[in-house]
C-alpha cells in the first residue's frame, strides 16, 4: 500500500479512493462536460474539495492557493491549464449540481457500508438527525434572509451513528423549521432514528412508524398526552416508562396510535430527559442509550 502511494501528494492519495467511473456516469447522465475543453467536472470537483480541505474562505482565496501550487497542479488532479476565478465561478453556477449531489450520496453509501460497527446490542441501522446553520452575507445572498440583519442556509444531516459518517443531507434556507426537512428522508425498515426535540413533527414520526422503523426523540415540555398504562418496576435512573396517546384533535390525527414515553435521569450530567419512542421492544435504558450515542 505504501509503495503504491510513494511520492504522491496526500490530496492525490485521498482522491484515489473516489470512484471516477461512477462519477463519469453521473457526468454523462447530466451532460456535464458539454462544450468543455479543459476544466472538466472532475477538475471542478477536485478544485472545490481542495478548497474545503485547505480551509479556503472564498473563490479568490482558493485561486491564490492554486497559483502558489501551480507547479503541482497537474499532480493534484486539477489539470494542466491555469484555473481562473471566472472559470471556476462559471462552472459552479452553470453545471448541474445533481452530478455532485448524486456522487456524494454514492460515496456516503459506500463509506457507511465499509465502516459500520456494532456499538449497541440492537439489530438494525441507527441514525441521528440534526441541523446546523451556515451564515451567509445578506447583501450577497438576499434570498437567504432569516433574521432582520442575518442571512444563512441550514444543512440537515442524517448521521450513521455506527459508521460515523453522514448517510443523507439536504440544504434549506435557515428560516425553515427543522422538522420540515424530515419529509426528505427515505426511511429504512427496522432502522432507528434519533433526534432532538426540534424534530417532533408527529406527522413525520408516524411516517417512520408506518415504515416499520423506530424513532427516539426528546419530548417538548408542553406535550399534551394521556397515559394508557405504565410499568411499575423500573431499573435505576428510569423514572417513568409508560404507554401514552396524544390529546387534542390535530395532534391525535397526526399520530393516532399510542407510543412510549420514557423519563430518564442522567447522573453524569445531572439532567432529566423525556423521550418519545415507538420502540416498544427495547428496554428503557436502551432507549436512553440510543439517544446518548446520538450525542
Amino acid at each position: 500500500m505504501a509503495a503504491m502511494f510513494q511520492d504522491k501528494y496526500v490530496f492525490s492519495q485521498l482522491t484515489a479512493f473516489l470512484n471516477r467511473t461512477q462519477f463519469n456516469n453521473y457526468v454523462r447522465k447530466y451532460d456535464g462536460n458539454r462544450y468543455v475543453k479543459h476544466f472538466t467536472c472532475w477538475n471542478q470537483m477536485l478544485a472545490m474539495m481542495f478548497g474545503q480541505l485547505s480551509n479556503r474562505e472564498s473563490l479568490r482565496d482558493l485561486i491564490v492557493a492554486f497559483e502558489a501550487h501551480r507547479a503541482k497542479q497537474y499532480h493534484l488532479g486539477l489539470g494542466r491549464e491555469p484555473i481562473a476565478k471566472t472559470t471556476l465561478a462559471t462552472a459552479n453556477q452553470n453545471r448541474d449540481y445533481r452530478i455532485f449531489e448524486e456522487f456524494a450520496f454514492y460515496m456516503m453509501k459506500e463509506a457507511c457500508e465499509k465502516r459500520t460497527t456494532n456499538i449497541l446490542d440492537i439489530s438494525g441501522k441507527k441514525y441521528a438527525f440534526d441541523s446546523t446553520t451556515i451564515l451567509l452575507c445578506l447583501a450577497t445572498f438576499p434570498w437567504a434572509k432569516f433574521r432582520s440583519k442575518k442571512g444563512g442556509v441550514k444543512a440537515h444531516v442524517l448521521y450513521d451513528i455506527e459508521a460515523q459518517v453522514p448517510a443523507f443531507y439536504t440544504v434549506t434556507t435557515a428560516s425553515k423549521h427543522d422538522s420540515t426537512a424530515m419529509s426528505s428522508i427515505h426511511y429504512e425498515p427496522n432502522a432507528y432514528y434519533t433526534s432532538d426535540r426540534a424534530y417532533d413533527s408527529f406527522k413525520e414520526l408516524y411516517r417512520i412508524h408506518l415504515t416499520g422503523s423506530f424513532f427516539v426523540v426528546r419530548a417538548k415540555t408542553n406535550l399534551k398526552y394521556k397515559t394508557v398504562k405504565w410499568k411499575r418496576r423500573m431499573p435505576k435512573n428510569i423514572m417513568t416508562d409508560a404507554e401514552v396517546k396524544l390529546t387534542g384533535y390535530l395532534s391525535e390525527k397526526k399520530y393516532p396510535e399510542s407510543f412510549r414515553l420514557v423519563r430518564y435521569y442522567d447522573e453524569e450530567d445531572d439532567r432529566e430527559f423525556t423521550f418519545l419512542t415507538n420502540a416498544k421492544q427495547l428496554s428503557a435504558l436502551d432507549v436512553a442509550n440510543l439517544y446518548k450515542k446520538d450525542g
